[in-house]
């Protein structure tokens, strides 16, 4: 083989090594070879809306998911009730009147569950009442909004109860 045969065979396995250690990232290690502490896992934050007037329950759900939340509606508190077996919402958003069971029957029944008496809870209503908003604070809701509301005062009302994301947690 000539000089010139092997400088190129060479060379031909230095640039082949070059490259395939170009695309191999080994993991980064600090002092001690521990590896490197992953990034917290953000997770959208999900809210139930409930209410018995589907214009009411579209326009609060486009108001929360156009601020980055998951949402879930229901049209009853029966259906809520329902709804939350499988799903366990960050926030309750519940009209006060609505047919079947009022939003306070629905609180009331939510506080005396394990897995849904600590999800806060905001009433709205197109009834700016002393005594129902005497009874949601008993009650244990964290606030009330007065329909017809509007996008300002839901992104006031979140930012005070629910940040947007949150640290991944175990839920029980």
């Amino acid at each position: 083989m000539s000089f010139q045969t092997r400088f190129i065979f060479i060379l031909s396995i230095i640039l082949h090594s070059q490259i395939r250690f170009a695309f191999y990232s080994p993991p980064l290690y600090l002092g001690n070879n521990t590896p490197e502490p992953e990034l917290p896992v953000k997770r959208k934050k999900n809210i139930l809306v409930i209410d018995d007037e589907p214009a009411w329950l579209k326009i609060t759900s486009h108001i929360l998911r156009g601020h980055g939340y998951d949402v879930l509606t229901a049209g009853s508190g029966a259906e809520a009730l329902r709804a939350l077996k499988t799903f366990r919402p960050d926030l309750i958003f519940s009209d006060v009147r609505m047919p079947d069971m009022n939003g306070f029957e629905l609180v009331d029944n939510l506080k005396r569950n394990p897995l849904t008496s600590s999800t806060p809870v905001i009433f709205f209503s197109a009834i700016d009442d002393y005594d129902a908003r005497k009874v949601a604070r008993t009650l244990g809701a964290v606030d009330y909004l007065i329909k017809p509301f509007n996008e300002d005062e839901v992104s006031s009302v979140l930012s005070r109860h629910l940040p947007i994301s949150s640290e991944k947690y175990d839920r029980k």
